[in-house]
């Protein structure tokens, strides 16, 4: 009597790949916050924009942006500075192209005279475009006649 070997299946062999699968998923969780967060993190300064009907966006090929709050502090490029830092940077601005925009932001609640003291910084440095930004005016619609 003979006794055969008793065939064995081969056993599996342990998996080396990586299950990319669970990354792919949270990668595609991380952008989805990212674009939503995106936009929020444009406008970090809060500012009450004066509203006109004749607001529009306009583009520029090189613009500054300038905005003043409503405690007067002004920001370059939504960086807080000081107004002396800011003459030297609007100077620096104009050396390097004459028919920079200066788009200015101001605050509907900043008087006057800060407004003007900025104005006054970009002209000395040498940038006699500026912009004012505004929000558009809600649309009116007009009033129903009357039925008879």
């Amino acid at each position: 009597m003979t006794f055969g070997r008793l065939e064995r299946t081969p056993a599996a062999q342990p998996m080396s790949d990586i299950n990319v699968t669970p990354l792919v998923d949270v990668m595609l969780v991380l952008v989805v916050i990212f674009i939503i967060t995106a936009p929020l993190l444009a406008s970090a300064i809060r500012l009450d924009l004066p509203k006109t009907e004749a607001a529009q966006a306009i583009d520029t090929p090189r613009f500054v942006a300038l905005a003043v709050d409503r405690s007067g502090q002004a920001f370059l490029s939504g960086k807080p500075v000081a107004l002396d830092e800011l003459a030297r940077q609007l100077r620096q601005a104009a050396s390097r192209d004459p028919d920079t925009e200066v788009q200015l932001r101001a605050d509907d609640a900043v008087p006057y005279g800060k407004v003007v003291e900025v104005i006054g910084l970009a002209q000395i440095a040498g940038l006699s475009r500026i912009g004012f930004v505004a929000e558009p005016a809600p649309a009116v619609l007009p009033a129903p006649l009357p039925v008879r």
